[in-house]
C-alpha cells in the first residue's frame, strides 16, 4: 500500500454542535424515538443515558446517517451528516464493537480506513498508541477480547483526528486501565474544543467523565443539562423528629424522601425555607446541607414510572 506524505485538507477550524430537532423514528406503529430534541455542545463531554430500549442507539444511527428519521432533523455544525463536506474527517464514530473484518489485523484494518479516507499512514500507529493497542496491532482482530475490540473501534474513530466524536458504549469490556485511558482521552478532546457525545450504561464512569448529560426513556427526553447542576438539586436534613418535619415540609410544597429514620432528602425548598419550617414546628435540626445525589440515584429517579410520558424537562426543573 503506497504511503502518502501529504495530509488531506481538513475541515476549516470551527465548532460543531450536534443538534437533535424534534426527531421521531417509528418502526410500524412502534416509536423508537418520539419528538426528541437536545443539543450537544462543543468543548464538553456529553453523556447519553437511558435504559435498554430507550432510543439511544437509534438516535446515534440517525445522527450518522445510518437510519432515517420519520420526522425531525439531526445536524452537526448546522448540516446533516451526509451534507458535510468531509463527513469522515468531521465525525469519528464507533457504534458497533465488531465493525471490522475478523481475519485482518488491527493495524491493517486501520490502514484500509486510512486509505479510504486519504489519511497519512503514520496516523495509524499514532492512534494505536493513543488507545494502547500497539502491542496487539499485528494480531487478527477477530481474536481480540471485547475490550480490545473497543480500543480498535476508538482508534478508528480517532483516525482522521475529527472535531466530533460519537461513541456508543465505548467502555464496555474495558479493564480499569482501559477505562482510565478512555476517560483521559475523551476529556482531553473536549478540553481542546471538540464535541464528544458518548452513550453508556456505566453510570459511575459517566459521573467522572461527563460535563453534561442527556437522559432518555422510551424514546423521549427526560432531562438534560449540566451534570453538576442536575445532581446538586436537593438538601439533606437530619432531625430527631424527622417524621413530623416531613409532614411540615410537604405542606410547604417540598418533595421529601426518607433515607434513614432521622434523615430526609428534600427537593423544591431552599435551605432557608427548610430551616424556617423546622423552627416553626419546634424541631431541632442536627444537619442541614446541600445534598448531591449520585448519578445512579438520579438516573433511577429520572427513568422511573413517574418520568414516562411526562413533558420534556430541563435543568431548571430540578433546581
Amino acid at each position: 500500500m503506497e504511503q502518502r506524505s501529504n495530509q488531506k485538507t481538513r475541515p476549516v477550524a470551527r465548532s460543531y454542535p450536534i443538534s437533535v430537532e424534534r426527531v421521531t423514528k417509528s418502526y410500524g406503529d412502534v416509536p423508537a424515538v418520539a419528538d426528541l430534541s437536545f443539543v450537544v455542545e462543543p468543548g464538553r463531554v456529553t453523556g447519553f443515558l437511558g435504559p435498554n430500549g430507550a432510543g439511544k442507539s437509534t438516535t446515534m444511527k440517525i445522527l450518522l446517517g445510518l437510519a432515517s428519521a420519520t420526522s425531525g432533523r439531526v445536524t452537526i455544525g448546522g448540516a446533516a451528516y451526509a451534507e458535510l463536506p468531509d463527513p469522515a474527517g468531521t465525525v469519528g464514530a464507533s457504534v458497533e464493537a465488531d465493525a471490522f473484518h475478523p481475519g485482518r489485523s488491527g493495524r491493517n484494518h486501520l490502514r484500509i480506513l486510512a486509505d479510504a479516507t486519504d489519511t497519512p499512514l503514520e496516523r495509524v500507529d499514532e492512534v494505536l498508541e493513543l488507545v494502547d493497542l500497539n502491542h496487539a496491532a499485528s494480531r487478527r482482530a477477530g481474536a481480540y477480547s471485547l475490550g480490545m475490540k473497543q480500543r480498535l473501534g476508538l482508534a478508528a474513530a480517532l483516525l482522521c483526528d475529527p472535531p466530533v466524536l460519537v461513541l456508543d458504549e465505548p467502555g464496555n469490556g474495558l479493564d480499569p486501565q482501559g477505562i482510565r485511558t478512555l476517560r483521559n482521552l475523551l476529556r482531553s478532546r473536549a478540553a481542546a474544543g471538540n464535541t464528544v457525545f458518548v452513550s453508556s450504561h456505566l453510570l459511575g464512569e459517566v459521573e467522572q467523565l461527563a460535563d453534561d448529560v442527556v437522559v432518555v426513556n422510551q424514546g423521549r427526553l427526560v432531562t438534560q443539562g449540566s451534570l453538576a447542576d442536575l445532581r446538586q438539586s436537593a438538601s439533606l436534613v437530619r432531625a430527631a423528629s424527622a417524621d413530623v418535619l416531613r409532614v411540615a415540609l410537604e405542606e410547604a410544597g417540598g418533595i421529601v424522601e426518607s433515607k434513614q429514620p432521622d434523615t430526609l432528602v428534600v427537593r423544591g425548598l431552599t435551605l432557608d425555607k427548610i430551616g424556617e419550617r423546622a423552627f416553626r414546628a419546634g424541631i431541632a435540626l442536627h444537619e442541614l446541607s446541600r445534598h448531591a445525589d449520585s448519578l445512579e440515584d438520579r438516573f433511577f429517579a429520572w427513568t422511573g414510572e413517574a418520568a414516562v410520558g411526562e413533558p420534556q424537562r430541563n435543568t431548571k426543573e430540578y433546581q
